[in-house]
């Protein structure tokens, strides 16, 4: 297929498996990001893509071509670290020219593409700026063009967006993202962050002890979680002991859920639902109920905990749903059966 494919990657260092057995197809012009939290093997698998290390076994295709062994250097890719490599000797523009230069692009020529870069990644007129005198943003940019240089089969960046303050690395996503899809350039991106890589992929590989625990869509990894790990690392959810009774009802801590189906011959599971979709009404009017212990008004949305036998749930309104409990009081929890994903216990 056209595009990046992994087929069967490992890494070992010594007889610790950083990476096991990745299988991964990646089609022409997405945007991915290797989204997990440290050392789960997301920067070991980005160095493999990018040559840098080599697997222990395994195959590297892009375009249909095995590139597993061929050199860092002879693979047509840009890559942005995380601390970012400028060279503080040389300007803007020498920086970003630096890979044609050594390609052996005319003046005339790197001249004319450092232009057309700077102004892509909104840098216009910058070229003569020391690289000291840029702030964190403008030297991130830099970088990205430096990167985009010789128009690269693939970019790669690992954790890119790390050391910019909150405020600018959400603005920083966003430029990103839309300057990925005006160029179409495949783009893998390894982070930590859930929320980078929410905003930013259309493909998100969730990965934890070398291995990947799920690869979709950034709505699918939301709101259908392959497993317990998936719900708890993305986002906000309540993990929830789910049980059939003698009754043949699925019980929940705090009642029963009668709309909720378990798979056949399953009388154990974990039921994830993301507190957003839980609803908070008279202890009467629900099936489950639990006692507030604690409320919290973040202005924009309302967090209210309940415990219900022992085990604790939140539930997110906005501020017009404000409700009238408080700690202490008696609730009762609606939960959507569309808002449940059932997992293996």
């Amino acid at each position: 297929m056209s595009g990046l494919v992994l087929h069967g990657i490992t890494k070992h260092f010594g007889s610790v498996a950083a990476v096991e057995h990745i299988d991964l197809k990646v089609p022409q012009g997405t945007f991915v990001c290797l989204l997990g939290p440290s050392g789960c093997g997301k920067t070991t698998l980005l160095r493999m893509i990018a040559g840098l290390d080599a697997p222990s076994s395994g195959r590297i295709l892009v375009d249909n071509e095995d590139i597993t062994d061929v050199p860092a250097h002879r693979r047509d890719f840009g890559m942005v670290f995380q601390s970012l490599a400028l060279f503080p000797h040389l300007n803007v523009g020498e920086n970003v020219a630096y890979p044609l230069r050594i390609r052996g692009v005319s003046k005339a020529e790197q001249d004319r593409q450092v232009d057309e870069l700077l102004n892509l990644v909104q840098l216009p007129g910058l070229g003569r700026r020391p690289i000291a005198q840029l702030s964190g943003g403008q030297r991130q940019r830099v970088a990205i063009a430096r990167a985009l240089s010789l128009s690269p089969r693939l970019f790669l960046l690992d954790e890119p967006l790390s050391a910019l303050d909150a405020k600018l690395r959400e603005a920083m996503q966003v430029e990103l993202r839309q300057l990925q899809q005006r160029l179409g350039i495949t783009t893998i991106v390894v982070t930590h962050d859930q929320r980078e890589a929410m905003t930013m992929a259309d493909l998100v590989v969730v990965m934890s002890g070398g291995q990947i625990r799920q690869a979709a869509p950034p709505v699918e990894i939301y709101r259908r979680p392959a497993d317990t790990f998936v719900a708890d690392f993305i986002g906000s959810t309540n993990l929830l002991p789910v049980a059939v009774g003698r009754d043949g009802q699925v019980r929940v801590p705090g009642g029963t859920l009668p709309q909720i189906d378990l798979p056949a011959g399953t009388s154990r599971a974990t039921l994830s639902v993301r507190p957003e979709s839980i609803m908070l009404v008279e202890p009467d009017l629900a099936s489950v109920s639990g006692q507030v212990t604690f409320v919290r008004d973040l202005g924009a949305s309302i967090e209210t905990y309940i415990e219900a036998d022992g085990v604790r749930m939140i539930a997110v309104g906005s501020p017009r749903e404000r409700h009238r409990f408080k700690a202490g009081d008696r609730v009762g929890v609606q939960i959507p059966a569309d808002a449940c994903v059932v997992l293996a216990s």
